[in-house]
């Protein structure tokens, strides 16, 4: 089973750089996006139904904000839209698909503009995912956390610990959330390089990805009994219709 996931920055933006052209060379089974900034209602069928894939979204109740989605081969047993606090499901977050053995989400954190906004919302996503995690239910959560975990997640990090996205307390809160609360980063369960990011605060297009200062900011989350089924991990640097990177993840299981 193969996994991708894509902030897209904008999907009507990332189309016009080549984002169906990527979807359609992937052969994922699932492709998670976040951060549509657009309306599905406002969106051609090209987008919302590409070949070979049912799309299901969440969009956020301002207009050219946030917005999750879901790109799925096989149609879901169910949909969960948002998570059930007004914050997550007002500003479309978290986009959710079960199938019979575990559910796979599309997940957007909060980027830190609000720093106030922001630690709200981790407090309640923290309680979500200590539920999650004492569930019989296996979940794939993936998205843009919003927050470099380590030293080695970022470049510059010395002169970043201030800067949201690195700030002590996010780092404590990924901390627990790969910690007491139980869940694995995949990208590390296979790769545990520095220099690997998703995400470039001032991306040069005329200069390759990996000699530039970037974030790793997206993830692939999973429960501790997930950590055996991991087979690979990558990041597709030559995927640039999107200021980040698809983050892709391959497991030794089928929908």
């Amino acid at each position: 089973m193969k996994i991708a996931s894509i902030n897209v920055n904008g999907i009507r933006e990332a189309v016009g750089r080549g984002f169906l052209d990527w979807l359609a060379n992937q052969d994922a089974d699932v492709v998670c996006v976040q951060n549509l900034k657009a309306k599905s209602f406002e969106l051609d069928d090209s987008i919302l139904y590409p070949e070979g894939y049912e799309g299901y979204f969440l969009d956020a109740e301002q207009d050219g904000f946030s917005g999750v989605g879901l790109y799925c081969r096989k149609i879901p047993k169910a949909i969960m839209y948002g998570l059930g606090f007004e914050q997550c499901d007002h500003e479309g977050r978290f986009l959710q698909a079960d199938y019979d053995r575990f559910s796979i989400a599309s997940f957007l954190m909060p980027d830190g503009s609000d720093p106030q906004a922001k630690e709200t919302f981790m407090a309640q996503y923290q309680e979500y995912l200590g539920k999650m995690a004492r569930k019989r239910r296996e979940y794939i959560i993936c998205g843009t956390w919003h927050v470099a975990h380590k030293t080695i997640d970022l470049e510059n990090w010395a002169d970043n610990q201030t800067t949201p996205g690195f700030k002590p307390e996010e780092r404590a809160w990924m901390d627990q959330v790969l910690g007491p609360t139980g869940f694995i980063d995949t990208f590390r369960e296979i790769n545990r390089d520095a220099g690997e990011y998703t995400w470039w605060p001032a991306l040069d297009q005329d200069q390759p990805r990996s000699r530039q200062e970037g974030w790793r900011l997206d993830y692939q989350m999973v429960g501790p009994n997930f950590r055996r089924h991991v087979v690979d991990a990558w990041i597709d640097y030559d995927a640039t219709f999107s200021e980040f990177a698809p983050l892709i993840v391959e497991y030794d299981l089928s929908l």
